[in-house]
């Protein structure tokens, strides 16, 4: 019989998302995707996200930047570490 563990998701919270790099890296996946709607290339609500092609959420430029499904952005392989294996695309 397997040995299952209960999550501690307050535990896991205060750790990794309400730390100061994580509110960074959100704070600018947002700016990214407010600049896609100012510029008319995404809308509230479509179902897509704004793919960094190289992967480093903290590079907002316009050549950077594009509109993909949420599959397709989700969808890299990763590495044991949880990064993307391919960060072009």
């Amino acid at each position: 019989m397997a040995n299952t563990v209960k999550r501690n998701y307050k535990g896991e919270y205060k750790n990794y998302q309400s730390s100061t790099k994580q509110k960074k890296r959100r704070a600018s996946r947002n700016t990214a995707r407010n600049r896609m709607v100012a510029a008319g290339k995404a809308k509230k609500g479509d179902g897509k996200d704004v793919a960094h092609k190289n992967g480093n959420p903290n590079d907002n430029r316009k050549s950077n930047l594009k509109i993909v499904s949420a599959a397709k952005n989700r969808s890299f392989r990763r590495t044991s570490t949880a990064r993307k294996v391919n960060k072009k695309s």
